[in-house]
C-alpha cells in the first residue's frame, strides 16, 4: 500500500466520499476493504478526516491492525483523539504493535496516564512494550523523544559473512535501511558501515578492519532543532542517537526532523503574527481567542501610548503645524515595516545559524543599511511635502525624522531578537506585534521630537 495503483495524485472528490458512505450504510464490508487496498494509508487518513465520526469509527474496526496503524498516525490529531477514546486498550494495542517505536510512543504519550499504562500492559511483544516505555521517558523535544528503536547495528567482532546474515534478520523490523552503525562489546557507537565495502569486502574479514570511525551523533538529551541542524548541514538521511555514555540507543530519520522543522515554521509564523499558542483554524472560539488577544491588548496598549504623546504634543503645536499630525500613521507605519523586515531577517538566520559574529558589528551593518534606505525615501517624501506644501522647513523635518525612525527602527529590529536569542527566549516573538507597537511608539516621539526641533516651535 505505497501509493495509489494507477501512480496518480490522490484526490478526493464528492463521488469518492458518496461511494464509502453508500458502501457503509449498506454494509458492504468486503467491497469496502477492497476499495481501501488501492490507496495509501495517508490517503486513507484524509478520506477519514471528510467521514462523520461514526463513519471514521466504522472503516477503522473493519480495517485489519496492519493498515489501521498507518491511518491512526497520519490522522489530524483531534479525530486521532476521539477515535482512540472509543476503542478498547487492547484495540489500540494491537494497532501499536504494527507501528515503529517512535511512532507508537508518540500515539500513547496522548492518552491519559492512567490509560497509557492499560494499552501498554495489552501489547504482547516484550521488546517491542521496553522499547516504547523507555521512549515515553524522553523529553519530546529531545533527541530521546523522536528516535525510533529499530536499526541495524552489527558488533566490530562479526566477521563479514556473519555480519550479513545478521543484517538480514534486523532488516526485517526496519522499513528503511539508511545506514549500518558499529558497535564495540560495550554497546558503545564506533562507526559506521558502508554497505558498498560490505558487500566487496572477503567472508572472512573482521567488521573491525572496514568500517568507517567517522560518524555524526546525537545525544538523547539534545535539543531537536539541534539534531535538524546537523541532519540539514551534512545532509543526513538518518543520525545515531547514543547516551551520555555513548552507547547506541536509536536514530532519528529524516521524514520525522521534516515534521519538526515543520512544525517549528508553524510556531514561528503564528509568533510572528501575534499568536502565543499553537493552534489551528478548526479550533473552538475559545482556544483562538486565548491565543490572539494577548497580543492585542499589547496592541491596544501600545495604541494608547502612541495616543497620549500625540496629545501631549498638540497643546504645543501651532495650529499652522497641525499638518504634522497628517504625517503620523506614515511615520508609524515605516517605523513598524522596518522593524519587522529587520527582526525577520535576524529571526531567519538564527533559525539557520547563519548569524555569526559580534551584535555590534551586526547591529553597525543594519544601521548602514537602515541609513540607506532612509536617505533614498526620504528624499521622496521631501520633494513631495516640498511640492504640496512650498515649506522647506516643513519638508525638511518630516523627512529627517523618516531618515532617524528607520536608522532606529532597523537597529531595534535587529537588537531584540538576537537579544531574547542569547537569553533562551524564542526570538520569532520579535517579529510580530511586539516590534510594531513599540517602533509605532519610538517613530512616534522621534517624529514628533525632530519636527518640533527644525520647526523651532
Amino acid at each position: 500500500m505505497e501509493e495509489n495503483k494507477d501512480n496518480n495524485q490522490f484526490q478526493i472528490t464528492d463521488a469518492l466520499i458518496e461511494n464509502i458512505e453508500h458502501l457503509i450504510d449498506s454494509k458492504t464490508d468486503k467491497k469496502l476493504v477492497s476499495s481501501f487496498a488501492n490507496y495509501h494509508y495517508a490517503d486513507i487518513a484524509e478520506i477519514l478526516d471528510e467521514l462523520t465520526f461514526e463513519q471514521a469509527i466504522y472503516i477503522i474496526k473493519l480495517l485489519d491492525s496492519d493498515t489501521t496503524s498507518d491511518i491512526l498516525k497520519e490522522l489530524d490529531e483531534d479525530l486521532r483523539e476521539k477515535i482512540l477514546k472509543v476503542l478498547s486498550a487492547k484495540e489500540i494495542a494491537e494497532k501499536i504493535e504494527e507501528l515503529d517505536t517512535d511512532d507508537a510512543a508518540d500515539i500513547i504519550a496522548e492518552l491519559p496516564e492512567e490509560r497509557q499504562e492499560h494499552v501498554i500492559s495489552q501489547i504482547e511483544d516484550a521488546e517491542h512494550k521496553a522499547d516504547i516505555q523507555e521512549l515515553l521517558t524522553y523529553d519530546e523535544a529531545t533527541a530521546g523523544g523522536l528516535m525510533a528503536k529499530e536499526l541495524v547495528k552489527v558488533y566490530e567482532t562479526w566477521t563479514v559473512a556473519g555480519c550479513l546474515r545478521r543484517i538480514r534478520g534486523q532488516a526485517k523490523e526496519v522499513r528503511r535501511v539508511h545506514s549500518v552503525y558499529v558497535v564495540d562489546r560495550d554497546e558503545k557507537l564506533i562507526g559506521r558501515l558502508s554497505l558498498k565495502d560490505l558487500i566487496v569486502a572477503k567472508n572472512d574479514q573482521k567488521i573491525a578492519d572496514i568500517y568507517i570511525s567517522n560518524v555524526d551523533y546525537a545525544k538523547v538529551d539534545d535539543d531537536v532543532e539541534e539534531v535538524a541542524k546537523i541532519m540539514q548541514k551534512y545532509d543526513l538521511e538518518a543520525i545515531p542517537v547514543v547516551d551520555e555514555y555513548l552507547k547506541l540507543k536509536g536514530r532519528i530519520t529524516i521524514d520525522d526532523i521534516v515534521d519538526v522543522i515543520r512544525e517549528e515554521a508553524d510556531k514561528d509564523y503564528q509568533l510572528a503574527a501575534g499568536i502565543t499558542q499553537d493552534v489551528e483554524a478548526d479550533d473552538s472560539i475559545l482556544q483562538l481567542t486565548k491565543a490572539r488577544l494577548p497580543w492585542l491588548f499589547l496592541g491596544l496598549i501600545g495604541g494608547i501610548g502612541a495616543f497620549i504623546i500625540m496629545e501631549a504634543f498638540e497643546t504645543r503645536l501651532p495650529s499652522e503645524f497641525s499638518i504634522l499630525f497628517l504625517f503620523t500613521p506614515l511615520i508609524a507605519a515605516m517605523a513598524g515595516n522596518v522593524g519587522v523586515q529587520s527582526s525577520a531577517i535576524i529571526v531567519q538566520g538564527l533559525a539557520n545559524d547563519d548569524v555569526k559574529g559580534s551584535i555590534n558589528n551586526r547591529l553597525l551593518k543594519e544601521m548602514m543599511l537602515a541609513a540607506l534606505n532612509g536617505v533614498v525615501l526620504s528624499i521622496f517624501l521631501f520633494a513631495f511635502v516640498l511640492i504640496w506644501k512650498q515649506d522647506f522647513l516643513l519638508a525638511l523635518s518630516i523627512a529627517a525624522s523618516l531618515i532617524a525612525v528607520i536608522i532606529i527602527a532597523g537597529l531595534i529590529g535587529t537588537f531584540i531578537p538576537l537579544f531574547l536569542h542569547k537569553r533562551g527566549i524564542d526570538p520569532a516573538i520579535a517579529t510580530g506585534p511586539f516590534i510594531t507597537t513599540s517602533n509605532d511608539i519610538f517613530g512616534i516621539v522621534i517624529y514628533l521630537m525632530i519636527a518640533k526641533l527644525i520647526l523651532g516651535i
